[in-house]
């Protein structure tokens, strides 16, 4: 590993070295600029390199490019431009003055209570500038990384960087779907390599069998916040391992493995090489789970501890989002790939392979299991948590082989709602509208306020905003379907048609997503024929926007794809709708900028959030949708529209075309017609109503302003306190936790019930059960009254006290509760399960024992 002394503070000073050329005299603050992806949402700067080289910014939209690219010539004429100079000074004035003013965290927490979080993703997705993102998930992690910054959050970003990202869409003239790889050149991508302490390019080691594949270092700034990029394409390694870091989720199993190690393992190297201080690991999916092996690893070497005790110390600073609503989506390697590149590691462990393996695995004794990096994940941290309240139900089932035995109630998985970044998808006239009503800093602090905020806007205001991002959605989409055609080789009479297509007054439907089986695209064509009548109608203007790519693996998906453009294709309703190839962050920004109503339609329960739908929150956008993901969370009658009944389906085709029914039915009776009901001056004021309602309700609630504010108070914060103890005074609470459960386990066999008695008193059931622990310390264990829910009970986990030893017993103990008589005694059953203070059960010690 490289030696690193590289201050996140002082990391901007690197850039130097890597400038491609110098800038004119006056002109050195666009280095900054250029490379803080902050314009990624604060739009300030757009005009600054819309001066510089407008038809470059269009095309690009990434400053680092165009400041690279533009001719030194232009850059003299700039520097000699007052004007020009005068804003880049009020620019970099602006920026200094958003780093250096105290945010949310230092505002609420001065005693600073965490060091550093270090989030680590397979993906990020702040920018197309910064292709380094598939779907959702990077998406989410980038606002998750630009909200840090808002807020002020001590945070850094642990990622890949891919040499080409995911695949970008190309449609030809019968809808078939192709792929394309472009390659990332790093010169022209808004990053700097890091520097060692004697100027070399920094670099982390990892051991691979026969070999050493080196990772070079890269940065990005995101405002306040770094994201660090771990690099395999270095010319010092093996072909084959320069491509380890070569295209997002590569297909190969071994290539896949290889990447959430350098993630994982090479990632914890790289925030121990610079010096990050981090107290918690956040591991944005389970790709990233082999950072808990690492962590616990360099602990044990730092502190002299085992492994099993290292693991058992770190795991406090571990917190693990997951994002899969369904087993087949967890990452699994088989066991014969596991072995051939962990064997070594397990002696650098010093721990057997079979004991690394069971981390991954629900039978920890059958060798023949794939290792399960959601298992191994769940394991090295102190909390689990899904990305709404459903899927938190849904992690709870798919988490179940880890705690046989426990109700799936009791499961230790939690949920944190995703949330998106508001100001990264509210279009200049929501931007407006948001401000003028509550203030230019409205999503840097808490956001209570906002809400009644919007009860001052005028109705004419919010329709105006409408308007706009509507007429901006048809000029993107025109301009964007003529290029599209154009490409392609179209008719020049069809690309000219491009030019004409849609009507911004129009009420206008959006569909994007990943067009997946689950996802059910299909719904909305099935039954074409009324959806045509629905769009012809020449009174009430309708249109759909469309987008969308299928897996380059998925040939269902494809199909989808396929039968959607030819759909599109139809002449009857060219002009209505549109579906536009390639869809990806920027197409997305227009699309939620623009729609009146958002449709998503998944089989539920298999849409974990669904985030897309948030965006349009910001803009006056409507939703309906499934019952799903953050709807089933969101939904009102007063927000928007609901598609299901909050019940699972399945595949059922019978219940697929009810619910398209009950779609074109919402259509027809409710969404038009409530578009287009106009008073005197031509406003909807019902639809006014419910935008008013969806946008004062709902973004606070689904920003992620507030989801990462509720990481820092309930996760964050406390899951470093739990680390702090843990690792104090040479790890004493972890040794003492993790011989706890060592004990526990070599003794648990010896634990069971004895006699059961209830006593019926006036009012009140009274239960006492014996108990014999065998060789366990009474202190060992807790003893519960144990109800599960109904209809008409809650659920109930009463403490049962200890009233003393059972007479002439070797380690037999009276055990003793209390409960009203308002539920059938039958409903209760003691148990027992281990205790210790510092654990976290069952998700650090799942035995339970059952009096039946």
């Amino acid at each position: 590993m490289t030696a690193l002394n590289v201050p996140r503070e002082a990391a901007t000073g690197l850039v130097h070295a890597f400038l491609p050329r110098k800038l004119p005299a006056g002109l050195e603050a666009l280095q900054d600029l250029a490379l803080d992806l902050r314009w990624t949402w604060s739009h300030a700067s757009d005009r600054l390199w819309q001066a510089i080289d407008r038809p470059a910014w269009e095309i690009t939209r990434n400053p680092w490019l165009i400041l690279e690219s533009v001719s030194g010539g232009r850059l003299e004429q700039l520097a000699q431009n007052e004007g020009f100079r005068a804003e880049l000074q009020r620019l970099a004035d602006e920026r200094r003055a958003y780093l250096e003013t105290p945010r949310w965290y230092g505002e609420s927490f001065p005693d600073r209570p965490l060091r550093n979080v270090a989030y680590f993703s397979m993906e990020f997705g702040l920018g197309d500038a910064l292709p380094l993102y598939a779907g959702g998930l990077g998406v989410l992690a980038g606002d998750f990384l630009k909200t840090a910054s808002d807020l002020g959050i001590p945070l850094v970003g642990m990622g890949l960087l891919y040499q080409q990202g995911y695949f970008r869409q190309i449609l030809d003239a019968q809808g078939r779907q192709s792929e394309a790889y472009p390659y990332n050149d790093p010169v022209s991508l808004p990053i700097f390599p890091v520097l060692g302490q004697e100027g070399s390019w920094a670099s982390v080691n990892l051991e691979l069998p026969g070999r050493t594949v080196l990772l070079r270092l890269w940065h990005a700034h995101v405002g306040r916040v770094s994201l660090y990029l771990l690099d395999s394409n270095d010319p010092l390694n093996s072909p084959a391992d320069r491509g380890i870091t070569s295209r997002l989720y590569d297909a190969q199993s071994d290539v896949r493995l290889l990447q959430e190690m350098v993630l994982g393992i090479a990632g914890w190297r790289a925030c121990e090489a610079l010096n990050l201080d981090i107290d918690i690991c956040h591991l944005n999916e389970g790709h990233a789970a082999f950072v808990v092996l690492e962590r616990a690893r360099s602990f044990a070497k730092q502190s002299g501890l085992s492994f099993e005790e290292a693991l058992c110390a770190t795991r406090a600073g571990n917190i693990f989002t997951t994002h899969t609503p369904v087993a087949a989506g967890f990452d699994v390697f088989e066991p014969a790939l596991m072995v051939r590149y962990f064997r070594d590691y397990a002696e650098q462990l010093e721990v057997s392979l079979d004991a690394l393996l069971a981390l991954g695995r629900s039978n920890p004794n059958d060798p023949d299991e794939p290792f399960n990096m959601a298992f191994l994940a769940g394991r090295g941290s102190i909390e689990i948590n899904g990305v709404s309240e459903l899927h938190g139900e849904v992690s709870r089932n798919l988490a179940q082989p880890l705690f046989p035995r426990w109700p799936a109630r009791e499961v230790p998985v939690g949920y944190v709602t995703n949330g998106v970044h508001m100001p990264s998808w509210d279009s200049e006239w929501a931007d407006d509208l948001w401000t003028r009503a509550a203030g230019k800093d409205r999503w840097l602090g808490t956001l209570e306020k906002l809400s009644e905020a919007l009860g001052r806007v005028t109705d004419i205001d919010i329709w105006a905003m409408r308007a706009r991002g509507r007429e901006a959605l048809v000029s993107y989409a025109r301009e964007r379907l003529e290029r599209q055609l154009g490409q392609r080789g179209a008719d020049p009479v069809l690309v000219e048609q491009a030019s004409h297509v849609l009507d911004p007054n129009a009420l206008t439907l959006g569909f994007a997503r990943r067009f997946a089986a689950y996802k059910r695209p299909g719904l909305l064509l099935t039954d074409q024929a009324r959806l045509e009548r629905i769009l012809r109608d020449p009174k009430h203007l309708v249109q759909l926007v469309v987008a969308g790519k299928a897996h380059p693996q998925d040939d269902e998906g494809k199909q989808l794809v396929r039968e959607m453009t030819t759909f599109a294709d139809k002449p009857e309703i060219r002009g209505r709708v549109v579906f536009l190839e390639d869809y990806d962050i920027a197409l997305a920004q227009n699309l939620v900028q623009g729609v009146d109503v958002w449709i998503n339609t998944p089989r539920r329960p298999w849409e974990a959030c669904g985030t897309s739908g948030m965006k349009v929150l910001v803009n006056g956008g409507l939703n309906l949708s499934e019952l799903d993901g953050w709807w089933a969370e969101a939904y009102q009658p007063e927000v928007g529209w609901a598609l299901g009944d909050r019940r699972e389906h399945n595949h059922d085709p019978a219940w697929d075309a009810y619910e398209a029914h009950q779609l074109y039915e919402l259509l027809e009776s409710q969404i038009i017609r409530e578009f287009y009901d106009r008073d005197s001056a031509g406003l909807p004021r019902a639809w006014i109503a419910r935008i008013r309602a969806s946008m004062a309700r709902l973004a606070p609630r689904f920003s992620s302003n507030r989801m990462l504010r509720e990481y820092v108070v309930e996760s964050y914060i406390p899951a470093a306190a739990a680390l702090a103890r843990r690792t104090a005074d040479g790890a004493r609470r972890a040794t003492d936790l993790h011989a706890s459960l060592v004990d526990t386990a070599r003794k648990w066999s010896g634990v069971h019930f004895g006699d059961l008695r209830i006593e019926h008193g006036a009012g009140c059931d009274t239960f006492n059960v014996q108990v014999y622990l065998g060789e366990l310390a009474r202190e060992s264990v807790a003893v519960e009254l144990y109800a599960d829910p109904t209809r008409e009970h809650d659920g109930a986990r009463i403490p049962m006290r200890h009233v003393g030893a059972v007479p002439a017993a070797i380690n037999g103990h009276l055990f003793s509760a209390t409960v009203a008589a308002s539920r059938p005694a039958g409903h209760y059953t003691p148990r027992i399960i281990p205790h210790h203070p510092e654990a976290q059960i069952p998700l650090e010690d799942a035995h339970i024992l059952w009096e039946r």
